[in-house]
């Protein structure tokens, strides 16, 4: 059973999609701007995005560039305009499909099975991995916990968060600016100090030695990752 999320600040739109979608038996999920459909994807094991461009708050180009740094599940951008620029950035940025309103419902239906389908043969709609492990460093995302060589370590929801983050993504630089609206799900103007400050508590609490830290590297100019290889 795929879950769909549904992003549009128009309710009328998101409820008419919900009445479109919902005999093919979908699971639907809601939200009204690109904030929430970050949240939505954090929170929820969602295999196809529904996303509308032009929203307050965090736009949909916004959105689909911070959940394509994250994950590959299918984005298929909704707008108003038919104007070709709007469909190549939506697709540059890393959408799937393109759907211009207003909308046929058969056509929503159609396109929507045709991205599970290729979703599914590409091996996207399988179960999570909920431990993650490098050398003597293991987190449960099911518990919410990390331990150190089988010590539990007491992290902040920021800092487990940004953990989770980077060892969902080995060896994957992240910038400061991506950390923080990943994370902190808000804009990133001016969070280079919030984002290095938490990562080095990390480093104090994961790290046997943190000015010479083996997993949790920065890369100059670019940003953060958690390395593996290095045991």
């Amino acid at each position: 059973m795929a879950n769909i999320l549904l992003c549009d600040d128009d309710r009328d739109i998101v409820s008419a999609l919900r009445i479109y979608l919902t005999p093919e038996g979908y699971n639907i999920y809601e939200a009204y701007d690109g904030k929430q459909a970050l949240k939505a994807v954090e929170e929820n094991d969602i295999h196809l995005i529904l996303m509308d461009i032009m929203m307050p708050s965090m736009d949909g180009i916004t959105a689909t560039s911070l959940i394509r740094a994250k994950a590959n599940i299918p984005i298929i951008m909704l707008s108003a305009k038919s104007e070709d620029t709007d469909k190549i950035l939506g697709l540059n940025i890393g959408a799937d499909d393109y759907i211009t309103k207003p909308f046929n419902p058969a056509e929503v239906q159609a396109r929507v099975r045709s991205a599970l389908r290729r979703y599914t043969r590409l091996g996207g709609m399988t179960e999570k991995p909920e431990r993650f492990v490098f050398g003597n460093i293991t987190l449960d995302d099911a518990q919410k916990k990390v331990t150190v060589d089988s010590e539990e370590v007491s992290l902040t929801p920021i800092e487990f968060n940004i953990l989770k983050l980077l060892m969902e993504n080995p060896n994957k630089v992240f910038s400061t600016s991506q950390i923080y609206e990943m994370v902190w799900k808000e804009d990133s103007y001016g969070s280079e100090g919030a984002v290095a400050v938490h990562i080095r508590h990390l480093r104090e609490k994961i790290e046997i030695n943190p000015s010479q830290p083996r997993y949790l590297k920065v890369v100059w100019g670019l940003g953060y990752k958690m390395e593996k290889g290095k045991e």
